[in-house]
């Protein structure tokens, strides 16, 4: 996953304080930010200021060309067709029919995480929308080995806009980091110049808590 930020030494500034992270230098205008020497995630500069501050998170594809076929066959959309990252691998940015976005990864060199579900890193991906029969039919179809049928911990979920947002929200995924402390972590958020979105609640998969960074990117807190 990455996050698209107007200010990426501001950016570094807040996950590095909250999280641990360090940083270095990655093709294009971003940079790996990594936990312990391993990938974690990537901050990346916005090419246009139009463009959303947002945390995209991505999925894994061996060909992400003909999952896009299967995307826009079942009434989603290419929001940015598939191009190649250097010799890392290749994006894309889908939307489901009811206009979440969410990113596509085909593996080159990169093969994504090279940690996940430790404090600092991402621990879960909640997809929130409004008609929740429809997003099981969309992502079942396109992602039913990967959610449904390996019998590993599952990383993502879904509920109603509503539970947790104002009903004006629209359709959206949020990226869920794991923390040893909620508390600390918030304390830190505000500290950093970051404020609480939605304050703690309790879900199937642990205590949360939305937030936004420094520059207004959302993404939730999770203690396990």
């Amino acid at each position: 996953m990455d996050a698209q930020l107007p200010d990426l030494e501001a950016g570094k500034r807040f996950y590095g304080d909250l999280f641990g992270w360090t940083f270095e230098e990655a093709p294009g205008s971003s940079v790996w930010a990594r936990l312990d020497g391993e990938p974690v995630a990537a901050l990346a500069r916005k090419a246009d200021g139009r463009m959303p501050t947002v945390w995209t998170v991505y999925f894994a594809t061996p060909d992400a060309e003909a999952l896009g076929r299967r995307i826009t066959a079942a009434g989603g959309q290419l929001v940015v067709p598939p191009f190649p990252v250097d010799r890392l691998g290749a994006a894309a940015l889908a939307a489901d029919p009811q206009g979440a976005v969410f990113g596509l990864w085909q593996p080159g060199s990169h093969p994504g995480f090279g940690r996940r579900r430790a404090p600092g890193t991402f621990a879960w991906a909640q997809l929130y929308t409004r008609d929740t029969a429809a997003a099981n039919a969309f992502y079942g179809d396109l992602f039913h080995e990967a959610l449904f049928g390996t019998g590993a911990a599952p990383d993502f979920g879904r509920a109603d806009v509503c539970e947790v947002f104002p009903a004006e929200m629209p359709p959206h995924f949020l990226a869920h980091f794991r923390v040893a402390d909620l508390d600390d972590a918030l304390g830190a958020v505000q500290r950093l110049g970051g404020r609480i979105q939605a304050p703690p609640f309790e879900t199937s998969y642990g205590r949360v808590a939305v937030v936004t960074d420094n520059q207004g990117a959302s993404f939730a807190v999770l203690r396990r």
